[in-house]
């Protein structure tokens, strides 16, 4: 394969403010770099468990999981636990600096930065990533070639999975709620997120938020003294007959028969959540 054929390195910026982006992207574009961009913690781990970029650039504080966080859950997952992380960051104390790079970062730069220190660094990271590869092929540290895992076991979509699962948990009491909410919040379009879930669980985006919702109220009918339409609120229902329809329709009673007989035979509950969720 002669030079040309090579693609360029793939550089995934983190970060909520447009101007930093901005400025990143133009630089990092003048040295021919691929840019890929998201908007905050959740968007950035989702889009490198599917791009794979070779380097990213993580800003530290973002609304909603940080940087930190974020890093963390990049070096544990086996598809992205590779790839160098730099921490950008306004935090300059020394604690502030070991958390990055306790947290699995290479680098931490502090802001405001200068441009060509941006690309000076990413440079030399990318080119000591690339020798650490070689030095893992070719050496003693050599693997045999795996399996490639399925579409529906990929770690990519495993991940996905993972996060838009937990964006779901973290806004199941949102009556407004919807799967292009989740879809959005990562970055992806409707047929990706959903393709993600049906490859795993077999439901759409869309089900498996109600599915969610349901067992939930059940659990809290079973397992609480909360009134019928405080369960409906604490799953996003803001009208407890709209909720009750619902609940009835899925589990085939309505809530109040449902904590009846729960109060009568605890083990009524974990029979009929064992039948729908098999």
């Amino acid at each position: 394969m002669s030079n040309a054929d090579i693609p360029s390195p793939h550089v995934l910026i983190v970060d909520d403010d447009p101007d930093q982006l901005r400025l990143l992207v133009a630089a990092l574009r003048n040295t021919s770099y691929r840019v890929s961009v998201a908007l905050n913690g959740d968007q950035g781990y989702a889009r490198a468990a599917v791009l794979l970029p070779d380097l990213i650039l993580l800003d530290v504080r973002m609304p909603g999981r940080n940087g930190i966080t974020i890093a963390r859950l990049l070096k544990t997952n086996p598809a992205t636990q590779h790839i160098p992380i730099i921490f950008l960051s306004a935090m300059v104390e020394q604690d502030d600096r070991l958390s990055g790079l306790r947290a699995g970062g290479v680098d931490y730069i502090t802001k405001p930065f200068f441009v060509e220190e941006i690309q000076e660094r990413v440079r030399i990271h990318l080119m000591l990533a690339q020798q650490n590869l070689r030095l893992t092929q070719d050496g003693p540290l050599a693997q045999p070639d795996r399996a490639v895992a399925p579409p529906s076991q990929s770690p990519a979509n495993l991940t996905l999975k993972q996060v838009a699962t937990e964006y779901i948990l973290g806004h199941i009491q949102d009556p407004e709620l919807k799967s292009s909410d989740v879809a959005a919040s990562l970055g992806l379009s409707m047929r990706r997120l959903n393709m993600v879930f049906e490859t795993s669980d077999g439901l759409s985006a869309f089900e498996f938020i109600r599915q969610e919702r349901m067992r939930r109220a059940a659990l809290m009918l079973a397992q609480s003294t909360l009134s019928i339409a405080d369960v409906a609120l604490e799953v996003g229902y803001l009208n407890s007959a709209n909720f009750s329809t619902e609940f009835k329709k899925f589990w085939q009673k309505s809530p109040t028969q449902l904590r009846t007989e729960c109060q009568a035979d605890p083990e009524v509950l974990q029979n009929l959540v064992a039948s729908k969720f098999h």
